[in-house]
Order: C-alpha cells, then structure tokens, then sequence
C-alpha cells in the first residue's frame, strides 16, 4: 500500500528545537535508550568487579569517580560549551581533556560515544558542527559541550547531565554483571545527589581549559588498561 502523497516528505526523525527546555533536554540527554554507545559501557565497573571490588562497594566506587574521572569530565563538556558560545572552538579544551585522561583506554572509551552523540547530533541539532575541532575523535565531553551551547543548555545542568550519566552508567552495569534489585541501583544513583550537585556547582562557572582540574584515579585507569587485553568481557569498558 503507497503511503499518502502528505506523508511522503516527512523526515524520518524530526529535529528538536533549540529552544526546547532546559528540563525536556535533560531528560532527552539522560535517556539509556539514546544511540549513544552508553550501553556498550560500564564506566569501568566490570574491570572493577573483575578485579576483587565487591558488589557492595558500588556506590563507593560511583564516589570515586564523581570525585576524579566524571569531574573532569564534567568540566570538560561546561569549557567546551563556553568555549562554542565565546566563538572560539573546542581544539584546546579537547587537548586539555587528553592531558588529564592518561589511560588510552579510557580515551577510546570517549571517542566511542562522542561518536555516538555526534552521530545523534546531525539529525537532532544540524547547527552542530561534528567537524568543529578538526579531529575525527572527539571526545564525549566535548562534543556535549558543543551540544549544550546549541540547545542553550544552563552549564550546571550540563554538568549535573555529565555527573548523572556516568553513575547511571555504572548501577545500570551493575545490574547485569552483579543483578540485584533494580529499585535499589535507583536508590544508588539517588543517594549520590549531594555529590552530583556538589560537582555541578564547582565546575558550572569554568570557561578557560586551562581551570579544567587534573584529578588522578590511577587503579580505575589501571582497570580499563587491563581489560582491553582480556577476551572474555560484557562490555567494551
């Protein structure tokens, strides 16, 4: 049966206004379902479980990471989107992330899903350029940053998304390598409010890449190194 000649130029996936709310856009951004790679990662979870950290630490292991990797991170994507609304581009700020991310593995991670939302980004939002900085790889943060800047995106609820996602990402893991209740991987990830909000606070007024902080987590980076060498895994980190 031929479809009505009114349907025939739709496009099939209808671009969402930049003027969308702050609101709508998080939980568009924040949704598991994306096309994003996210469900390839376990923000290093089963590296770490693999490596003795117990089930129960994982709300330990989510502090943790808000306190080193998912800070940067978070800093990263508020610079980038600073960087996008000043008129300048993001090549620093992407140098700045590459400096303060050592573990090659964890950099491939990134470039993963920065894929990932560049991809989503052509259809949803074409004012984002996937070429801004001049590199095939762009890291995650960055190009939410650029997302942000585009959508008019607040920088702490941009930081808040990036705080968010990355303990999501980790209970979420948690519930196919470790199952348990999933009210209690909710309950996980909302008892990291205080923190999640902490960190938005702190990052949210950075504009320069070079007050991006530099904070180490050297056993999580050891994890992620280790596990691109072994072949028997769930998840890609």
């Amino acid at each position: 049966m031929t479809a009505p000649s009114s349907y025939a130029c739709q496009p099939a996936v209808a671009a969402v206004p930049p003027t969308a709310s702050a609101d709508l856009l998080l939980m568009l951004l924040a949704d598991g379902r994306l096309p994003t790679s996210g469900h390839t990662q376990s923000g290093g979870l089963e590296p770490a479980l693999a490596n003795g950290l117990h089930p129960h630490e994982i709300p330990a292991y989510c502090r943790s990471r808000l306190a080193t990797v998912t800070l940067v991170e978070a800093a990263v994507a508020v610079v980038a989107r600073a960087q996008v609304l000043a008129g300048n581009g993001v090549d620093e700020t992407e140098k700045a992330w590459a400096a303060r991310t050592p573990s090659r593995a964890l950099r491939h991670a990134s470039h993963a899903l920065g894929r990932g939302y560049r991809r989503l980004a052509r259809q949803v939002w074409p004012a984002v350029n996937p070429d801004l900085t001049g590199r095939r790889d762009v890291s995650r943060p960055t190009v939410l940053g650029v997302i942000a800047a585009v959508t008019n995106l607040p920088a702490d609820a941009l930081a808040r998304l990036v705080a968010y996602d990355d303990a999501q990402t980790v209970v979420a893991a948690g519930l196919k390598l470790a199952p348990s209740d999933p009210a209690v991987a909710t309950l996980r990830v909302y008892a990291l409010h205080e923190e999640i909000e902490a960190l938005a606070t702190r990052v949210a007024t950075l504009t320069d890449p070079d007050d991006i902080p530099a904070c180490s987590a050297p056993l999580i980076e050891a994890w992620a190194e280790h596990h691109t060498r072994t072949t028997r895994r769930l998840f890609h980190a």
